[in-house]
């Protein structure tokens, strides 16, 4: 870990002359654990296509500086548990949104163990070297159902990627069902906003029900391309003193039982 710091704390030194400028550089880092179904895990990846192609955030994006931005779309669940769908990909043009919205929807994979926030967070800093693009902003968008239960303490992980300039929004996704009564948290904004979030005008939009998941993605990733401050629902609740950020990693040691089969 320790070596990854230092690299990131030394990327601006490190680009490369024939890098493609852009407006933003955009990790979205999609949540497909297990505690999903295999209808909510379709309806993100078509919330995410319909959002990508639809007129608002193409205009986002023919409005920036540059009027292009570079994409990449990843799932995750465990530690080491990445899946890359759309690899860096420059996105300038309707034809191009289009193009990666196919590539978004031509299959639906299941889900994968365990959830690690810490891991794609640390994926997402990775990902950044040598991807063929110098983004004015550095920009991880994490979605998910619940709070970090493996690998490393998110809040490392986070700090880590601030420390290098990194931009953190979150998409806290807060719908409720049988699985979510063990492994989710009625709390899951402020866990974000106090433990996974982070850098310049950081911002969590929470969704409370499936209906909402594309809209929500369209609202984000406008905000996320144009740079500016979100006004987003506010928190449900209050914060506590003291947020306990290693909640998830507690209830995985007291719920592992119906899950951890060997």
């Amino acid at each position: 870990m320790r070596l990854l710091f230092a690299f990131l704390l030394l990327w601006p030194t490190l680009l490369r002359a024939d890098d493609l400028e852009v407006d933003v550089e955009l990790f979205l880092a999609v949540d497909v654990s297990r505690s999903m179904s295999p209808a909510e895990l379709e309806i993100q990846r078509r919330g995410y296509a319909e959002a990508i192609t639809s007129p608002q955030v193409l205009d986002a994006i023919a409005n920036g500086l540059l009027g292009r931005i570079a994409v990449t779309y990843v799932e995750w669940a465990g530690e080491y548990s990445q899946r890359v769908i759309v690899p860096w990909t420059l996105l300038s043009t309707e034809e191009e949104a289009k193009a990666i919205a196919h590539q978004i929807t031509a299959r639906f994979d299941a889900g994968l163990r365990r959830t690690s926030i810490s891991g794609a967070l640390l994926y997402a800093a990775g990902d950044f070297e040598d991807n063929g693009f110098h983004g004015l902003r550095r920009v991880i968008d994490v979605s998910g159902d619940g709070p970090n239960n493996q690998g490393r303490p998110v809040t490392g992980a986070r700090d880590a990627a601030l420390e290098a300039g990194f931009i953190i929004n979150g998409l806290p996704l807060m719908t409720t069902d049988a699985l979510s009564e063990i492994w989710g948290i009625p709390d899951l904004d402020i866990y974000y906003k106090n433990c996974v979030i982070g850098g310049p005008g950081a911002f969590v939009i929470p969704v409370l029900d499936w209906d909402q998941f594309a809209g929500a993605v369209k609202r984000k990733l406008v905000l996320e391309i144009a740079g500016q401050p979100a006004r987003v629902q506010p928190a449900q609740y209050s914060p506590p003193p003291a947020y306990d950020c290693l909640i998830g990693e507690k209830m995985w040691e007291q719920n592992r039982a119906y899950f951890d089969i060997p």
